[in-house]
């Protein structure tokens, strides 16, 4: 995490508590001017997002820029996380099959 090691586990616990304390909205707020900072004085870019994560970042965005009530960014992110949580399932399914199948292929000895 490259910055973030900087950054004691103390002080990053410290803010997680602060920010669950605050209203959704004002979350926005202080992710807006978290990036604003790491604009101004980020010593090294920041990690590149997962393409799910970047996916959901861009549809967030998306919705907060077209002012779309903060009721409905929650509702439509929470289900993004729930589909998200079914694909990662799946995914975790498909690795598994796939794994038992090229476990069982070379024994079986066509």
């Amino acid at each position: 995490m490259g910055s973030l090691l900087t950054v004691n586990e103390f002080l990053k616990e410290r803010v997680l508590r602060r920010i669950e304390a605050l209203p959704e909205d004002r979350v926005y707020q202080v992710l807006d001017y978290i990036e604003f900072l790491e604009s101004r004085y980020a010593a090294a870019p920041t990690p590149a997002p997962s393409v799910v994560q970047r996916f959901a970042e861009g549809v967030q965005d998306t919705l907060r820029a077209t002012s779309v009530p903060q009721a409905a960014i929650t509702e439509t992110m929470g289900l993004m996380s729930k589909a998200l949580g079914i694909l990662d399932g799946v995914k975790a399914a498909a690795e598994s099959v796939a794994g038992d199948v090229t476990k069982r292929s070379p024994s079986s000895g066509a």
